[in-house]
């Protein structure tokens, strides 16, 4: 606390210091057609200061005094457009390039127009989605520059602590969906790792990788998805990055709670421009500090050239890699919860990248999209019986595997009139390799030596190939006066090589509908229907038997029937609110051969999801409702406040459907933040979700197995039929920026669990240890036998409150 008092004395202390001028840049157009707007206006809102973009789409402001503004683009024949929130700085130019949409609206009715500055929907997906823009995520009390955690204040979105997970996971729940339902695009290229230790075969992991310097905007589409996405069940995120500054060099160190990242930008040459970034985590260094076992470790790696090679062709060519070592270490001083981490914590070595090209050609009345990328995965993870020997009798899990995509995309969008459409196919061709073993659990005897569990043993050796093609249709048009009513319409089919039946498109068919109505000025009703299909994960795809066989050559597309409608009423040009109600059906979905239960109901672990035998039987459902609110930047408060309320569950083998591991029922989020004057900032982010459900202990499996295996044993026959308590955390965040010639600094402090409240976690099983914490407790005196027989079981409670201050800056210069 008394560094906490240190900085915040420094703060006011150089409050004093003179302001100076930024400047915004940047290039606006047709988001239908992409083509470059001249002629266009844009304004600071409550300043005189504007320009009109040039006969080339550029514009640029300069000798802007520091601080924050919205910024509003207008142009006869177009909706305006609001950005708000835009921070300018002496260090860094703000490079905002701004999209127009067409209007039909008459000029005497700029009122009716107005009202949609803040509208994010589209034409293709006029409900569920949202948008945050990039100093929303710099600024994001407790989201520590991640933007897996940012999106936790959205509606319908859980993770972490407030998914079923683990409480400093980004496993992204939307809507009741599973973390793998989910996909991800930077600038048109698909992503399929975006966090630091991923879980293979699902979507989580600690810490995300993308650098929120790049990042212009985020856009969350949780239905209603175009069919241009494949695989996509519960979200699709797109993450567009902008442009590095064609003007000067310019760039930014960021010292935050778990890294330090820098940030170089510029031009190339004439028409082409960069950004570069790398990161490194310093959290090893704290965790030793602390005395905590753990050791995690990364790098991770980003950069983006786009080169104009004509005034109709647009060549951008990207990248994102990471190195991730996560590690154990015996502490100085142990404790029963430590050593219980020592013993069930597997070590990892893993990287990953994605490398892509995207050509964007101007056509007339729209463009082509040809994107072509590789995706690159090396997982290893190993874990003993004995932390003090690595021998391979004492093993308890052994991963070998990498995973490889290569990817083409080719896509035509066309506007003619009131007419929309979009076609293109996709073409990939993945390679799966594993080496694996997992000892479940050992053999259980009772009293008189008579096998009561046999001993489970996961082992298996895979390599597979298979090639995935894809087609896809997407028609929209306009209709009655004033363009009120919006029909969209779209159809999609996939396949793949591999499993049985699955080169047949007819099977995967997924038609879909949307149509937007203008209730009134201010009111729009809308609603979609939609079914959308995803291949299981290569996890499970190359899981072989003891045999040798690929058994889950027969596993079906997984497919989710989606219906929504909502309300949405925008009372101002800053102003939102959403009501949605949904209902999402699944079937085909994975179930585990070997327990009878839906992957859905397992929640996420550290080692890889989907290494078993799995039967394509399962359903699911999911279902509830959304109320959603946000306020963009007005008189200096931003405010965005979000329930949700719903099920989720899924069944097994038997047919009963069981909640899933993220059924937590209820989220609540509450983002409110002010600005102040001379560079003053203040930030409160608040967030509930209901209790999670877990699994009890199988008590007499475990103490057989805990001391070969590390953990307990889950009781499967009563699947999630215990409930954690309530979730909530209050976090704070205060900025004071400095800004002089060219140069410019963010100092900040960020406290997650500002208010000390406790979260409960799923209790961990393990023995009863001595006083001296040198070995474990026994009934009868003895040394413990193998069998945990003369052991005395505890459950370690999770429910320790934890508080995370940060103190870091970012320096732009």
């Amino acid at each position: 606390m008394k560094l906490l008092y240190l900085v915040l004395f420094l703060l006011i202390s150089f409050n004093g210091l003179g302001q100076s001028t930024g400047i915004l840049t940047g290039v606006v157009r047709d988001r239908k057609t992409q083509e470059t707007i001249p002629g266009a206006t844009i304004v600071l809102e409550g300043t005189s200061l504007g320009v009109s973009s040039d006969a080339e789409g550029r514009y640029r402001l300069s000798e802007i005094p520091t601080g924050s503004y919205n910024v509003r683009a207008t142009l006869v024949g177009y909706e305006p457009l609001l950005r708000a929130n835009v921070v300018i700085t002496s260090g860094n130019a703000a490079i905002i390039n701004l999209e127009l949409s067409g209007s039909s609206q008459q000029l005497g009715e700029v009122q009716v127009v107005g009202s949609r500055a803040i509208r994010v929907a589209t034409a293709e997906t006029p409900l569920s989605v949202q948008r945050i823009n990039t100093e929303e995520i710099k600024s994001n009390p407790g989201g520590n520059f991640d933007i897996s955690k940012v999106i936790q204040t959205l509606p319908g979105v859980g993770g972490g602590g407030t998914g079923g997970t683990s409480g400093f996971r980004n496993d992204i729940i939307i809507r009741g969906g599973a973390p793998n339902e989910n996909v991800y695009y930077l600038d048109g290229i698909e992503v399929p790792v975006i966090n630091h230790f991923q879980t293979q075969g699902s979507g989580g992991g600690p810490t995300g990788i993308l650098n929120v310097s790049f990042i212009e905007d985020v856009t969350l589409s949780s239905s209603a998805f175009e069919a241009r996405y494949d695989n996509a069940l519960s979200s699709v995120l797109q993450f567009r990055q902008r442009d590095g500054n064609p003007d000067r060099v310019q760039g930014n160190v960021r010292l935050s709670g778990t890294e330090v990242a820098g940030t170089l930008e510029g031009p190339l040459a004439k028409n082409t421009t960069f950004l570069a970034s790398a990161r490194r985590s310093y959290l090893q260094l704290l965790f030793k500090a602390i005395d905590l076992p753990i050791r995690p470790n990364y790098w991770d790696f980003q950069y983006k050239v786009t080169t104009k090679l004509s005034p109709k062709t647009t060549l951008t060519s990207l990248g994102l890699g990471a190195i991730d070592h996560f590690e154990l270490a015996v502490p100085r001083k142990t404790s029963p919860d430590k050593e219980y981490t020592l013993r069930s914590t597997p070590t990892i070595d893993q990287w990953n990248y994605t490398v892509g090209l995207a050509l964007r050609q101007l056509l007339p009345g729209g463009y082509l999209n040809v994107a072509l990328s590789r995706t690159q995965l090396d997982n290893k993870l190993d874990q003993f019986e004995d932390r003090t020997t690595t021998e391979e009798a004492d093993r308890v899990l052994l991963t070998r595997s990498g995973e490889t995509e290569n990817k083409l995309r080719v896509d035509v969008n066309k506007s003619v009139g009131r007419w929309q459409y979009a076609y293109g196919v996709v073409g990939q061709y993945v390679q799966y390799d594993s080496r694996f073993f997992n000892r479940v659990r050992s053999e259980v005897r009772d009293a008189q030596g008579n096998l009561m569990s046999p001993q489970v043993n996961v082992s298996f050796q895979t390599a597979i190939d298979f090639a995935r093609f894809g087609a896809f249709g997407q028609l929209t048009r306009t209709l009655l006066p004033d363009d009120r009513l919006t029909l969209s319409a779209g159809l999609r089919a996939d396949g793949n090589s591999f499993t049985d039946g699955g080169a047949n498109l007819l099977r995967t068919l997924s038609p879909r509908v949307s149509a937007s109505y203008a209730l009134a000025q201010r009111w729009n009703l809308n609603a979609s229907v939609g079914r959308y299909y995803k291949i299981p994960p290569s996890t499970i795809l190359g899981f072989r038997d003891e045999a040798d066989r690929a058994v889950n050559q027969k596993a079906r597309y997984i497919r989710s029937d989606h219906y929504v409608a909502g309300l949405e009423f925008l009372p101002a040009a800053t102003t939102r609110f959403t009501l949605e109600g949904f209902y999402k059906k699944y079937s085909h979905y994975p179930v585990s051969v070997r327990d009878g239960i839906s992957l859905a109901n397992l929640g996420g672990d550290f080692a890889a999801l989907g290494n078993e035998a799995v039967q394509s039987t399962g359903l699911g459902r999911a279902y509830g409702a959304e109320l959603f609110f946000q306020q963009k930047l007005t008189r200096k408060i931003f405010a965005v406040a979000s329930f949700t309320a719903f099920r989720s569950e899924f069944s097994g083998v038997n047919g009963h459907f069981r909640p899933t591991a993220w059924d937590s029922r209820f989220l609540a989020s509450a983002l409110l933040g002010r600005k102040f004057s001379k560079g003053w900032e203040m930030g409160f982010k608040y967030r509930f979700a209901g209790g999670s459900p877990y699994t009890p202990f199988d008590l007499e499996a475990s103490q057989a197995s805990y001391l070969a295996v590390g953990r307990g044993v889950l009781d499967y026959s009563r699947l999630n039929t215990v409930r954690l308590g309530n979730f909530q955390q209050f976090d704070f965040r205060l900025d004071k920026k400095f800004n002089w010639r060219r140069t410019s600094i963010d100092l900040f402090v960020d406290v997650q669990n500002a208010f000390l409240i406790a979260n409960p976690g799923t209790p961990s099983y393990t023995f009863q240890r001595t006083a001296d914490n040198s070995g474990f407790q026994t009934t009868d005196g003895q040394s413990i036998r193998p069998d945990g027989s003369n052991a005395l079981p505890i459950l370690l409670q999770d429910n320790d409150p934890t508080v995370t201050p940060t103190i870091g800056f970012i320096l732009e210069f």
